[in-house]
């Protein structure tokens, strides 16, 4: 590796993320003798799994809520046994938002997470990183379906109620109803109402006979069993009410969310006439149809993808987590979205082979924990999948992209009219998601709806709805400043 140039931090391994698997690549990393740099968008280790209020406020977090902590709490004594020792280089709250393959490794580039509003564009307020080997793991966000009213104030995803309450140690609402598919749900509404919320309902569109195929898969696993009864208890002491293959067809309200039409569906997603129901009062909706990964530096670097049990675009790994590109290792959600505990897996095998490349021979340690998990993960995907119906939950005027207000209609009309059947073909004729979010929320459902009523979208566009030039906003000043170098 060259010298670096000033403002420049080298390394052995560059880690991007500093969740669960970022974290355990990190320690895994430095702990095998490399000198490991961490980029990590949050303002303190912990990712969107273990956050945690600022620990400047609590210095000494319990971990109430959370699972896995003691897991955490390991993982994070580690990393800062390195970052004193200076193994690890720690840089928090900024965005990797452009990575390239160079001739003697990988080039970082970042800049401040944008938290609210455009960025100031000053052209000192990013780093660049360069390093032999990278190790990606951006985890994931919140998979969101559009339905009438979803656009309103007060409907939030699953996920993002839940880093609420741990980030902020309260609620955004007092009267809750949480809706969509998966496992997920119950943490969520578990959180509520140990928080002091109180949780209207949970609708499941799935159903628990779903897993009656997977029943090894699931046994592989027992810790998942007992985490579903604690929150059964949880679910009892506060009398929720868990409904099945039960969906919200509407969020009412005008200015706010202030209630939901609900509806009984069959297993494909198609409402049953006369089931009908309305719960009013309601503060906060939240919706979770599972995760998406994120895609963006994956894709940019070219790595091979597949599709997930999940309909998710992931990239393609070898045992030691190695992409299709020498060098680039993925762990966690960009794998397959599996959990915490899968993640840490990969995590700390992708940093033990990034630290010790090449070494391709080398026996991979937690290799049979990893696969139980990742069959747990696929039977979970199958028992709660996207509903095959949804789209027929939309009216024409239902908004899909909110950034650029695009309605379902629109969408349909550029499918049927112009032939508009892939993501970025829908962008240019209709402008979803071109707008601040760059399609996260909504290139999903879009992609969904340019394949057609039932139909799976195709690998091309959904990388083509996550592929990107730039991975994340930055200044035209940080671009302006950028100089043209043999590196």
């Amino acid at each position: 590796m060259s010298a670096a140039l000033p403002g420049t931090v080298e390394a052995d391994v560059a880690v991007v993320g500093a969740g669960p698997a970022g974290l355990a690549a990190a320690v895994a990393s430095a702990e095998a003798g490399a000198a490991v740099v961490v980029v990590d968008a949050g303002p303190q280790p912990g990712g969107q799994f273990w956050r945690h209020r600022p620990e400047s406020v609590e210095p000494d977090p319990d971990g109430k809520g959370h699972h896995g902590w003691r897991t955490y709490r390991d993982l994070r004594a580690r990393f800062d046994a390195a970052r004193h020792s200076g193994r690890i280089t720690y840089v928090p709250g900024q965005q990797v938002w452009m990575a390239e393959k160079v001739h003697a490794g990988f080039v970082v580039r970042t800049t401040p997470t944008v938290t609210a509003g455009p960025t100031s564009g000053t052209a000192d307020g990013g780093s660049t990183v360069v390093a032999r080997r990278l190790v990606l793991c951006p985890g994931g966000y919140d998979r969101q379906l559009p339905v009438p009213g979803w656009d309103l104030p007060g409907v939030m995803a699953a996920g993002g109620i839940q880093a609420f309450i741990k980030g902020n140690g309260g609620l955004p609402g007092k009267r809750f109803v949480i809706a969509g598919t998966g496992p997920f749900l119950l943490p969520v509404a578990a959180g509520i109402a140990e928080a002091g919320g109180q949780v209207l309902a949970v609708l499941e569109s799935s159903s628990p006979k779903a897993w009656l195929p997977h029943l090894r898969a699931a046994a592989g696993v027992p810790e998942k069993a007992l985490e579903g009864v604690e929150y059964g208890a949880v679910f009892a002491r506060h009398r929720i009410p868990y409904r099945i293959r039960t969906i919200v067809t509407e969020v009412l309200g005008t200015d706010c969310a202030s209630g939901v039409r609900t509806a009984k569906v069959d297993a494909e997603g198609r409402v049953r006439p006369g089931t009908e129901r309305v719960y009013r009062d309601v503060d906060v909706v939240g919706f979770g149809w599972g995760f998406t990964p994120q895609m963006e530096l994956p894709l940019s670097l070219g790595v091979e993808t597949r599709m997930d049990a999940d309909g998710s675009l992931v990239g393609v790994v070898t045992e030691r987590q190695e992409s299709s590109i020498p060098g680039l290792f993925l762990a966690g959600e960009v794998t397959g979205v599996g959990g915490a505990t899968l993640a840490v897996l990969e995590g700390l095998t992708a940093g033990t082979a990034a630290a010790a490349a090449p070494a391709p021979a080398a026996v991979v340690p937690g290799l049979r924990a990893m696969a139980r998990h990742r069959r747990f993960a696929e039977a979970m995907h199958r028992a709660h999948p996207v509903p095959a119906a949804w789209q027929d939950w939309l009216a024409p005027q239902t908004t899909v992209c909110r950034c650029e207000e695009v309605t379902a209609g629109e969408i349909t009309a550029a499918r049927d009219d112009l032939g508009a059947h892939h993501a970025r073909t829908l962008k240019s004729f209709t402008r979803a998601g071109m707008g601040w979010c760059q399609g996260r929320v909504c290139g999903f459902a879009a992609a969904c709806l340019g394949a057609g009523p039932g139909a799976a979208p195709s690998i091309e566009s959904l990388s083509g709805a996550a592929k990107r030039p730039l991975a994340a906003p930055v200044g035209i000043g940080e671009l302006a400043a950028l100089k043209n170098t043999d590196d």
